[in-house]
């Protein structure tokens, strides 16, 4: 009996197997399995959001507004957060309503790891501009617009007739580039001064006429001077060939003002000196607030400093409502730079 059972429970479980084993029938279809499970597609992802804006970066502001000088490239820089990488901002310059310029520019990432863009325009004729800027919606970030930005285009020359505005422009370009002015608004002799050695610096004709290229060069930040001697530190630069005296420290000029030296029968020394006496107030010669580098040379303030011709007996004259200023920036042992 336990033989028979034992057999019985082979067939049994050796009959699935062994049906399994069996051929198909040729004219029935193969059984179907099961299909796979299906994994959903994800969404697209959400674009980014956007945001930016942007700046005026050429020329001079005067009461929160913008001016640039007619005929000049004019530079506007913007930021965008967040910084999506291939993305471009559409930046439109128009004069009045009448566009006159487009630009597609590329985003591209800043130190900070946010979006930065460049573009330059070139402003032929004076009249207000208006720049707009917007980012095209794409997949990878949402379409934002920048806040407008507007400027003014000036051209013409600056006197004592102009307008306050004309005249305290002129003023911030000539203190931006270190030539030593008044800045209330008035054409007075102290922006005279500074615009007699702004051209002397620029080897202009030497007078203190503001004329339409110099406040072009103004406005555009053109005309500074360029030391010789840039890594002397804290020292003193005479050029007898342009007639000019520059204070100069951390490797740029820090003022700079018209100077007469010596005429040609007692012309200055040249070469390098530190200064190593003082004298205030006037002495009897009329030099006024005088620091000697050698000997009897001294810069000084004096009643007569030529615009067109060096007249002195060999010293550096300066005008005297510039004396004392440079009187007190000067160090004993300071040093002084004279050359052609």
């Amino acid at each position: 009996m336990k033989t028979l059972f034992a057999a019985c429970a082979a067939l049994l479980i050796a009959a699935p197997a062994a049906s399994a084993q069996l051929p198909t029938d040729p004219g029935q279809p193969p059984p179907t399995q099961p299909a796979p499970p299906t994994t959903p597609t994800p969404p697209p992802p959400t674009p980014a959001e956007g945001k930016g804006s942007m700046e005026i970066a050429s020329g001079l502001s005067d009461a929160g507004k913008r001016y640039v000088a007619a005929g000049q490239r004019v530079r506007l820089a913007g930021r965008v957060k967040p910084f999506v990488a291939g993305q471009q901002v559409i930046v439109e310059l128009f004069r009045g309503r009448k566009r006159v310029a487009t630009s597609t520019v590329d985003i591209t990432q800043a130190k900070d790891g946010n979006g930065a863009f460049a573009v330059v325009f070139r402003v032929k004729s004076a009249g207000g501009y208006t720049v707009k800027a917007r980012h095209q919606a794409t997949d990878q970030q949402a379409r934002f617009t920048l806040a407008n930005k507007r400027f003014s285009a000036l051209k013409g020359s600056v006197g004592r007739g102009s307008g306050r505005t004309r005249v305290h422009l002129a003023q911030l370009g000539l203190k931006r580039l270190a030539y030593v002015t008044s800045t209330g608004g008035h054409f007075d002799s102290a922006m005279s001064r500074a615009v007699l050695a702004f051209r002397k610096t620029n080897r202009m004709s030497r007078t203190s006429n503001l004329s339409a290229k110099v406040f072009e060069m103004l406005l555009s930040g053109h005309g500074g001077f360029k030391l010789k001697y840039p890594k002397a530190g804290k020292h003193v630069e005479a050029d007898l060939s342009r007639q000019v005296l520059v204070l100069a420290r951390d490797g740029k000029a820090e003022r700079i003002y018209h100077t007469s030296s010596g005429k040609p029968s007692t012309p200055t020394v040249t070469g390098s000196f530190r200064f190593y006496r003082k004298q205030p107030g006037t002495n009897s010669h009329g030099m006024v607030h005088s620091s000697y580098f050698i000997r009897g040379y001294a810069i000084h303030g004096y009643a007569s400093v030529p615009a067109r011709a060096a007249a002195s007996h060999g010293c550096l004259r300066v005008p005297i409502p510039n004396a004392m200023s440079i009187y007190r920036w000067i160090k004993l042992g300071d040093r002084i730079f004279v050359y052609r």
